[in-house]
């Protein structure tokens, strides 16, 4: 047990002496990363979202006053909607971030 504390004081004191080498970090490559990630993303959404309201749309006009192909066509194209916004905002949130991020590391 006392081998063990002096080997774990002799590790600890060790990282204490060493200087700590930061690589600079290249944040524009990671920004670039980032961005066009969430560019793909959002565009694969928004793509999902214009075929969901298309199937939304057609099951609304096509639900001949059946109120549960109704309902059903109602809650897609809503849904569909709350999730375009959701992925705009993520855009929107992204690029926020992104700008402050520039202006902090330069």
């Amino acid at each position: 047990m006392q081998r063990l504390r002096l080997l774990l004081l002799s590790v600890f004191i060790t990282l204490l002496s060493v200087s700590p080498a930061f690589a600079a970090p290249d944040l524009s490559r990671v920004q670039n990363f980032a961005t066009n990630v969430i560019q793909v993303l959002v565009t694969i959404a928004g793509l999902l979202a214009a075929g969901f309201f298309v199937v939304g749309g057609i099951g609304y006009i096509t639900s001949s006053g059946n109120p549960e192909n109704l309902d059903k066509s109602k809650r897609v194209l809503v849904y569909s909607s709350i999730g375009l916004a959701i992925c705009i905002g993520a855009l929107v949130l992204s690029g926020i971030v992104s700008d402050l991020a520039n202006q902090a590391f330069r």
